[in-house]
């Protein structure tokens, strides 16, 4: 330990400036000129704001005000008032709206207005999120007829959507991301009799649980510190439909809130004490199996048995692959209208690499796809391999159809490092292998002529993990049996 003696007051000084720097609620203070002496690090953040571009510089030089508002600090140091939990809307030196709830006291030494200091609280976020969600109009553009395919796995679920059309029942819809949830749940909306009444969508994964609460259950004023009198998502969505998106995101806590507004009909706002009356239709969508939510805690099973009196599986692309040639179709009409183009179809080569990929973004992968194509095309009228993006094209999957054609070099971009192309081509090869052997790694390093430990490390080399999990999982199979 160091030697060296430090002065009560330096103690002082370092303990202020540290308390200053790590408290989470920011602090400005002026003198009796309106100039700016303290100014911490969460101030400079709520603000958008540099330290040199506000420390001893007049507050009004910096920052401006509403016509006919006026800064709450200046207020407290002109007029010596007291100002409690007041919500304050401004804009820095950059016209970036700004809005804080804050204590502000004037500092009076012998009777003197010396300067003034304010503590204020971060509220930009959630006056932004609420407002945008006040006035968010109902986008509800799709109806059954949007929904593309003709398998019978997407025939089932759109029946079985179509009958719930005409009940009030909580209905969950389960699917993978990008299998089109929303869409059904617009679809649902439109095709019952709520269509005439709002539908209103909110993720649930998109704002933090001090915010999630107020938006969908409302505000009591003076409920928090700056809380004002102001309806939830639930009451703005009366007599018509809430989709509550990834709700397997909210926290066990607010899903117990939740499960007894559905039980209850009611809502009562945060810091109120009534309950009001809600006639509202709740969808949920979840992005993974629900059992597998509920036993990693991520879903109440009374919840779970709450929302799902109507259950609807959306199947993944891979499950429904008869529906890609639908599916590519609409997307070249949407893009060719946004792009002003006269694509017509994809080639054969191309066909083929969509049926054997696996699609795990489901069909907004195959939009982006078809999108990304569609950007390196410059007269021609059909989708080839060599339009497809680029990570894309690098895929295993989608090398498979083009490894066995003849090699076609029309351009310095066709060429490759030979390491690099021998690397793929070895690739393509052991999944073909372990295919034919139906992933049995004995049998496939045998017919290889190298060991089960050299392919393993082979596949963990390309990097091809599902041909490793079909391994694995055929090996707990087998040693299931034994």
């Amino acid at each position: 330990m160091s030697n060296k003696n430090f002065t009560s007051d330096h103690l002082k000084d370092k303990l202020f400036d540290k308390i200053l720097k790590e408290i989470d609620i920011g602090i400005h203070a002026v003198n009796q000129d309106g100039k700016t002496i303290i100014y911490n690090k969460k101030m400079a953040e709520i603000e958008g704001m540099k330290f040199e571009d506000v420390l001893d510089k007049d507050l009004l030089d910096v920052f401006s005000f509403h016509q006919n508002e006026h800064s709450t600090l200046l207020k407290a140091l002109t007029k010596g008032e007291t100002i409690i939990n007041e919500k304050q809307t401004y804009f820095n030196n950059r016209g970036q709206e700004i809005t804080t709830i804050n204590n502000t006291f004037p500092i009076i030494e012998e009777g003197l207005r010396i300067g003034a200091i304010e503590i204020a609280r971060d509220v930009t976020k959630l006056e932004k999120l609420i407002r945008e969600n006040m006035n968010k109009k109902s986008d509800t553009r799709y109806t059954f007829d949007s929904i593309i395919g003709s398998s019978h796995e997407i025939k089932d679920v759109i029946e079985a959507s179509k009958r719930a059309t005409r009940t009030n029942s909580s209905i969950l819809i389960i699917g993978e991301t990008g299998t089109g949830k929303e869409l059904f749940a617009q679809s649902i909306h439109n095709g019952s009799t709520r269509s005439t009444r709002p539908y209103i969508s909110q993720n649930c994964a998109a704002l933090p649980d001090n915010l999630i609460e107020g938006l969908l259950f409302g505000t009591k004023k003076g409920a928090f510190t700056g809380a004002i009198e102001r309806p939830g998502l639930f009451e703005q969505a009366e007599g018509g439909t809430l989709l509550l998106d990834e709700i397997n995101s909210l926290n066990p806590a607010l899903q117990a809130k939740l499960l007894r507004s559905i039980q209850e009909k009611t809502v009562r706002r945060i810091g109120d004490t009534k309950d009001r009356k809600i006639d509202v239709r709740i969808i949920a969508t979840i992005n993974e199996d629900p059992i597998d939510a509920i036993s990693g805690g991520r879903l109440r099973k009374d919840l779970y048995y709450r929302l799902s009196v109507v259950s609807l599986f959306i199947p993944p692309l891979r499950d429904r692959k008869k529906d890609i040639p639908d599916l590519v179709q609409i997307f070249i009409e949407k893009y060719n209208q946004l792009f002003g183009m006269m694509v017509k179809e994809v080639d054969e080569k191309v066909q083929n690499s969509f049926y054997q990929y696996e699609w795990p973004g489901n069909v907004r992968e195959l939009e982006h796809v078809i999108e990304g194509a569609m950007n390196l095309i410059d007269y021609e009228e059909t989708i080839t391999y060599s339009h497809l993006p680029i990570h894309f094209r690098n895929k295993p999957q989608f090398k498979a159809d083009t490894k066995d054609q003849p090699i076609s070099i029309e351009s310095r971009n066709d060429i490759k490092p030979l390491d690099q192309y021998l690397e793929e081509i070895e690739s393509n090869y052991l999944q073909k292998v372990l295919t034919f052997h139906s992933y049995n790694i004995t049998q496939a390093a045998k017919s290889l002529g190298m060991s089960r430990q050299n392919l393993q490390y082979r596949l963990k080399k390309y990097e091809l993990k599902e041909m490793r999990k079909r391994v694995d999982h055929r090996s707990t199979n087998r040693k299931g049996h034994d």
